[in-house]
């Protein structure tokens, strides 16, 4: 059994991490999922929230906003639309995010899961600043 895993982060623009790591912790779309060396094969859709990584060099925490995990051997690959280092997050932009998400008049049921969404992903963010 593999002591390491590949982890690949992959986002519209570039490939953010091609690293071995230890184990990590990610959000699906329903809970979070833990992954250790030996982990069974997994296709699963990701949610917005804290990727925690463990590395040889220590902890490292990303914000990821969806997309989808694929995990084959030691191998896991991420495909998301946005991960950002939690270091980079800035407060004062989600902390905007969140009040005119908030403010947001929404009458269709698809404007108030958008509105839901933009708030859920706001308070994550700064959530992972803290």
């Amino acid at each position: 059994m593999a002591k390491e895993l590949q982890l690949v982060v992959v986002t519209p623009e570039t490939t953010l991490l091609d690293e071995p790591v230890s184990g990590l912790r990610f959000p699906l779309f329903d809970g979070q999922i833990g992954v250790l060396p030996g982990r069974a094969p997994l296709v699963g859709r990701l949610g917005c929230g804290e990727l925690s990584v463990t590395t040889t060099a220590g902890p490292r925490s990303f914000f990821v906003d969806g997309g989808f995990v694929q995990i084959t051997g030691a191998t896991v690959t991420l495909l998301t639309a946005r991960c950002v280092a939690a270091a980079d997050i800035d407060r004062d932009a989600a902390a905007k995010g969140l009040k005119e998400a908030q403010a947001r008049q929404a009458i269709t049921d698809d404007a108030i899961e958008a509105r839901f969404r933009d708030q859920e992903r706001s308070r994550k963010m700064l959530a992972l600043k803290k």
